[in-house]
């Protein structure tokens, strides 16, 4: 697939070149204040109530904002909300809003010109959320938390209006991460004048309130934004932001041409390489080759990922090798001898040029604050463990272990490694291969006993690994996905989503990790780790474990 049609490459090109006039009199736009950057998966919508993936969180991020937002150190920090106060209940998050924030400019507007934000557009678009026509996958974000009716359902006075600057949110019960859920996009502010005119359009006639507005969206080929003129924030020099002229939004699906493009420095940034590029330009120890250094930036930061290994622990729906599977995995000497067999740091620099960490420590990943290798130990490779292991639990040359993993077609690879490290131990796994939809159908209903998974964090606090192992939360609607039930667990995680002490909740969570250890329902295979490539022209891009994409303060020289 070609980067970009002739098409839009025409409408691109009349885009930018217009700048200048649509924003006049700012100085005419210069190509090196156009950052490009490519889409290789498939980007939906450009409405937040949608922004459940990658691709439509990076779109949409550029042009709205939320009450509050992460800073560098991934702590949520006033953003629509010049402050908030949370009363000392936990229960009601009191914000009070800027009163310079405005919608972008629109014909919904009266005179064409974006009006001022209200509390009320908040409790709209929260409500939004929560509405069955609207659709939105992220109404999870407040239910079960806010205030909410004698049936269940989110209460009208979850979200209270208290004048037009300030906005209170009840919840049922203290949550000590909410502040983190509302930096999602799913929180994210609209009108509700456009969304009424625009209806389901909405997703290709965005308006927001951040650093860059809509211009064009050329599906398959490229979207446009430009820079908002009236955008709100400002530097620390009292310079208005962003910097940039205009966004563009590449989508070449395949990973060499998107890769080529960059080498050629028709993109301004990559996330993420595959491993025929990985190799071509990084060593196995994740060092760039002599050829590359000095042609871009390379930065490589700790992800909220962790690869993960489940093991069904509820028999009901396995049937054939898979219920024999399962019978074998109920075994906690089993669970434990598969963690021990596996070599993490060799299998890293094999497949992975080292990005990555061994997961040889809890489920919750290295780049939380929370973590802790050290009050957390986990699995290091011990092959004559792991046989000592098989041996007591009745395993042995004259009745090998055989189980069955179900996993998909990219991590095959993978799985052929940990086969042959079992093998190693007396164990002989059989692969069983699948489409992404199958597989996540067959774990979401209890009908894969042993499978390849991964958890990327919707917020940053460990409390969101550590719900795939609350009972209450068991696939498939919820995230349990190996059906993990421990009372014990349960009473630690309650108690852990009402502290309110920071280092308290740590410690709760720790020993929630360290029951997950003992109890080994998965195998923690790496904690995850971004690598971005950008042009050296490129300032101001940096990276943090949520791989977000922020524009607002990046600059081309």
């Amino acid at each position: 697939m070609l980067p970009i049609s002739r098409l839009a490459t025409a409408a691109v090109f009349l885009l930018l070149t217009g700048l200048a006039a649509c924003q006049s009199p700012a100085p005419a736009t210069d190509a090196r204040r156009v950052f490009r950057y490519n889409q290789p998966e498939s980007l939906t919508s450009l409405d937040p109530a949608f922004a459940r993936n990658q691709a439509n969180t990076w779109a949409v991020t550029q042009l709205y904002n939320g009450l509050v937002a992460l800073d560098d150190s991934l702590r949520p920090s006033p953003s629509v909300a010049r402050r908030y106060e949370i009363s000392p209940d936990g229960k009601t998050y009191t914000f009070w809003l800027r009163p310079e924030v405005h919608f972008h400019d629109d014909a919904v507007f009266a005179g064409g010109k974006g009006r001022r934000v209200l509390a009320q557009d908040f409790v709209y678009s929260f409500k939004r959320l929560l509405d069955g026509p609207t659709a939105s996958p992220g109404g999870w974000i407040f239910r079960g938390k806010v205030l909410e009716t004698s049936a269940g359902e989110p209460s009208d006075t979850a979200f209270v209006a208290m004048n037009d600057s300030t906005l209170r949110i009840h919840l049922r019960e203290p949550f000590i991460p909410f502040l983190g859920i509302l930096t999602m996009p799913y929180a994210y502010v609209v009108p509700r004048e456009a969304v009424q005119k625009y209806g389901k359009d909405f997703r290709e006639h965005p308006v927001g309130t951040g650093p860059f507005v809509f211009k064009q969206w050329d599906e398959g080929n490229a979207i446009i934004y430009h820079r908002n003129p009236n955008y709100w924030k400002k530097d620390a020099q009292g310079q208005p932001l962003p910097y940039l002229d205009a966004v563009q939004i590449s989508f070449i699906q395949d990973r060499k041409t998107e890769f080529l493009t960059f080498m050629q420095g028709k993109l301004d940034f990559l996330s993420g390489i595959r491993s025929g590029s990985r190799d071509l330009i990084m060593y196995p120890d994740g060092t760039v080759r002599e050829d590359f250094q000095g042609k871009f930036q390379l930065q490589k930061v700790p992800y909220l990922n962790t690869e993960y290994l489940g093991m069904q622990q509820d028999p009901a729906n396995l049937r054939g090798d898979n219920a024999e599977t399962g019978r074998a995995l109920r075994d906690k000497r089993v669970r434990q001898a598969l963690n021990y067999a596996l070599n993490k740091p060799e299998f890293l620099a094999y497949f992975l040029n080292n990005v990555g960490k061994p997961g040889n420590s809890g489920f919750v990943p290295a780049s939380l604050p929370s973590f802790s290798a050290a009050l957390v130990p986990g699995y290091t490779y011990q092959p004559e463990k792991a046989r000592a292991l098989l041996k007591a639990a009745g395993y042995g040359p004259g009745k090998p272990l055989k189980l069955r993993l179900s996993t998909v077609a990219e991590t095959k690879e993978y799985c052929e490694y940990y086969q042959k490290k079992w093998a190693e131990v007396g164990v002989q796994v059989e692969i069983d291969v699948n489409q992404g939809a199958a597989h996540g159908e067959l774990i979401d209903n209890g009908r894969a006993a042993f499978f390849t998974r991964s958890w990327l964090g919707d917020y940053p606090d460990a409390e969101n690994y550590l719900a795939l192992f609350y009972s209450k939360n068991f696939a498939p609607a919820g995230p349990n996905k190996t059906h993990f039930r421990s009372p014990a667990y349960d009473r630690l995680y309650e108690q852990a989503k009402l502290e309110q002490n920071t280092e308290k909740r740590y410690e709760l969570y720790r020993q929630m990790d360290r029951l997950i250890v003992e109890e080994c329902p998965v195998v923690a295979v790496y904690y995850d780790e971004v690598v971005r490539l950008t042009q050296n022209n490129v300032r101001g891009l940096t990276p943090n474990p949520m791989n977000q994409l922020v524009l607002e303060r990046v600059r081309k020289q």
